[in-house]
């Protein structure tokens, strides 16, 4: 008990918190169709073309997830939605504890930065495999940091880091963005501040990059080898992506999602400011092109409270000892003080534990999914099996796992897809040369919301009629012997 100081619990309680936050009903449409591919690679083997969709049948596809999609698929088929959301609440928790590890202060300043990071990180949680690359992200930063501001050197760590991170999600790019600013970043202190105590020398220098090439070797072993090197590149040159998918729009700042990012980024403007230590050349550029990503593509936001979380930490310790408001933790505390702290953790810990079992209530999580995804539609697609469907891109991934029997038109694989395929869909989805398309690929069914420009347009055509509707989703046929072209 008398170890159980303040300081310790309030460390435990930090993690606590966080991770009931990050417990949270799986509703993201795009966890099904992960689901669904990790159970065809394990029933069928590697996927190389696609096998779900009646517009891309066939057609070559680096599936870049495969190995986060069979640890979903294991985690549903045994533990349900209660797996799921386990799987981002444990993977969230531990990305913020890395971070922990690489912040400065004493536990109450750690514990401020971690939770305006924690929420601002929030909007990226989900049950999919980017949750992984968040964690590996982080993992990197530390290494980085370890080794430019602590003298440890674990860079060794990296290369077998990328050849997993290379079999669970694509976005193992944003370790090498982090690699690569902070060659940069250190070259330029070698330049303008040659010695300097936070600069790494140039030897070091010459091991990150040495590194770096080292991590782009063991992340081709792969299923798709040097293919896998092309997937963040094929995304990112998917200009519907940035203009209609909202994850890689710019944040809405009129929604209170996104202000913590904005509290964030605020505050590290201030501290960097009001602290006497000067951002160095890596920190600038690695706060200053993720906080961009940020503004660019809200997907990024998480990537932004990674690289300034500990940044943040950094420079408020520094302005707290510079005005002597820093002080040492209490080792050990009397037993009643002990004791009334374990008390306390045994008390936060019931209420994270009823705020989890009532979050993930069976009846919760039910109700949840038929206000998010199509499920009465679903079941009637299910009784009455249609020909080709068109359906929304939001409900793409979840059809994949719901209607496995029915191809989808469209899903969350937009670098299948590609660009010019899914601006002919949005033309269609909002109701602007749908004719063409649906004749082109004959569909005869059609499942969208009941509001959309399609469903518009629809209804006013003799040639189809309603089938099911409900306040979600509204299911359309075309008339036997019509054709849409």
């Amino acid at each position: 008990m008398k170890a159980l100081t303040i300081e310790r619990t309030a460390k435990i309680l930090i993690f606590v918190l966080l991770f009931a936050m990050a417990t949270r009903i799986p509703l993201d449409t795009d966890v099904w169709w992960h689901i669904r591919s990790g159970e065809y690679t394990l029933n069928n083997g590697m996927i190389y073309s696609d096998p779900f969709s009646s517009t891309m049948q066939g057609q070559p596809w680096v599936n870049h997830s495969w190995g986060s999609q069979i640890i979903l698929y294991v985690t549903y088929n045994l533990l349900g939605d209660f797996g799921l959301a386990m799987f981002t609440a444990v993977l969230a928790t531990a990305g913020m504890f890395i971070l922990y590890q690489a912040s400065y202060g004493n536990v109450y300043l750690r514990a401020f930065v971690l939770v305006l990071g924690a929420a601002t990180a929030a909007v990226f949680w989900s049950p999919r495999p980017q949750m992984f690359s968040f964690l590996f992200s982080a993992v990197v930063f530390l290494l980085i940091h370890l080794f430019k501001r602590k003298n440890k050197d674990l860079l060794w760590a990296l290369p077998p880091l990328f050849a997993i991170w290379g079999n669970l999600h694509a976005g193992f790019s944003i370790g090498f963005i982090f690699l690569i600013i902070t060659i940069v970043g250190e070259t330029l202190g070698n330049i303008t501040n040659p010695g300097g105590a936070d600069v790494v020398p140039w030897r070091g220098v010459r091991k990150l990059v040495i590194v770096t090439l080292v991590s782009v070797v063991a992340l081709v072993i792969n299923p798709y080898g040097l293919n896998m090197l092309a997937v963040p590149f094929q995304t990112l040159g998917i200009g519907a992506l940035r203009d209609n998918i909202q994850e890689w729009m710019s944040p809405n700042f009129h929604e209170a999602t996104t202000w913590p990012f904005v509290l964030l980024l605020l505050s590290l403007l201030g501290a960097a400011g009001a602290s006497v230590m000067r951002l160095d050349w890596s920190e600038y550029l690695l706060c200053a092109v993720t906080a961009f990503m940020a503004l660019l593509a809200g997907r990024n936001i998480a990537i932004f409270a990674i690289v300034a979380t500990p940044v943040l930490s950094y420079h408020l310790d520094s302005i707290l000892k510079e005005r002597g408001w820093a002080f040492e933790p209490l080792q050990r505390v009397s037993s009643r003080i002990g004791l009334i702290n374990a008390i306390l953790l045994g008390l936060v810990c019931l209420g994270a534990l009823i705020k989890v079992v009532s979050v993930l209530d069976a009846n919760a999580v039910n109700e949840a999914k038929n206000d998010a995804l199509p499920v009465q539609a679903v079941d009637y697609l299910r009784e009455n099996p249609p020909g080709v469907l068109f359906n929304s891109y939001n409900w793409g991934g979840y059809l994949t796992y719901a209607l496995p029997e029915t191809p989808v038109f469209v899903d969350g694989r937009t670098d299948l897809y590609g660009d010019a395929f899914l601006k002919r869909y949005i033309d269609a989805a909002t109701g602007r040369d749908w004719q063409d398309l649906f004749g082109e690929y004959n569909v005869d069914t059609v499942l969208v919301e009941p509001g959309s420009g399609l469903a518009n347009a629809l209804r006013a055509d003799p040639d189809w009629s309603v089938e099911y509707e409900d306040q979600l989703a509204v299911i359309f046929e075309q008339a036997a012997g019509q054709s849409a072209g």
